[in-house]
């Protein structure tokens, strides 16, 4: 009855199980744990830059169509450019903080890894995202004016549309976006063909985008950008915004997807 069972879910006449889910999330995981520091760490810096592309769409719409259509259209227009980098990086299976800070929880609930293994996966997949996504808005904040692409103005609202806030609105905002990007990681792997999947990204972090909610890779990349052009993002209000957006982010995908639905499929 199993064999049937797992023969139709592998076959796509079924919707995989959530049980089946969990144990395929956690075989995934435990991959990336036993991958060695270099390949975890390079894997990570690719998945900075690939996410970068979100930003340089999302300035290039800015600079083509903010003087065009109403704020309210443009909003919609970004929040469509905003899973380009996601696509990218998830189907490219690149090793993302926001995605592994569900997939990686569940191999330690099930009693497969450690604590200290965590969050020695975690400070790799973090670091290297985050120096992927400073290379990349460097070079867009360098380059993108200079080939007229995106503009100093472009990267600056974008960036001052993520800082300002108290700490517990960002700290809110962070917990949806790391609750929702913890739901991508999760409908992905129930998804059976790639188009499902890229459905899934789209949709997803599509409502990040209209949000404006904050995530802590491709938001410390649109604000260090927007550092590096104007006098108006200043360091203390990238640091602070990044330290908020981060345990946002953790508590939204380990609390919210993880734990819970760990416990359901155990229960």
């Amino acid at each position: 009855m199993i064999d049937e069972k797992r023969r139709a879910e592998l076959q796509g006449s079924r919707p995989k199980s959530l049980e089946r889910i969990v144990e395929e999330q956690i075989e995934e995981s435990l991959e990336e744990y036993k991958r060695s520091d270099k390949a975890l760490f390079l894997s990570a810096v690719t998945a900075g830059l690939d996410l970068g592309f979100s930003l340089l769409v999302i300035g290039v719409l800015y600079t083509m169509f903010s003087q065009r259509l109403s704020i309210e259209a443009m909003q919609v227009m970004l929040a469509f450019a905003y899973p380009v980098g996601f696509i990218f990086v998830i189907l490219g299976r690149s090793a993302l903080f926001t995605e592994h800070t569900t997939l990686a929880v569940l191999p330690v609930l099930s009693g497969k890894e450690s604590i200290p293994g965590l969050a020695r996966l975690w400070a790799i997949i973090y670091a290297g995202n985050m120096l992927g996504g400073y290379i990349i808005g460097a070079f867009i904040a360098w380059m993108g004016p200079e080939m007229g692409l995106v503009t100093v103005k472009a990267l600056e609202e974008i960036a001052l549309h993520l800082v300002g806030y108290k700490g517990w609105v960002i700290l809110g905002s962070a917990v949806l976006a790391g609750w929702l990007m913890g739901l991508v990681s999760w409908l992905a792997t129930s998804s059976q063909e790639t188009v499902s999947r890229i459905l899934v990204v789209i949709i997803v972090t599509s409502v990040i985008g209209l949000g404006g909610l904050h995530h802590c890779i491709v938001g410390s990349t649109e604000v260090f950008a927007g550092l590096l052009v104007s006098e108006k993002v200043t360091l203390a209000s990238y640091l602070v915004t990044q330290g908020w957006a981060t345990v946002g982010n953790m508590i939204g995908g380990v609390f919210f997807v993880s734990i819970l639905k760990f416990q359901v499929a155990q229960s």
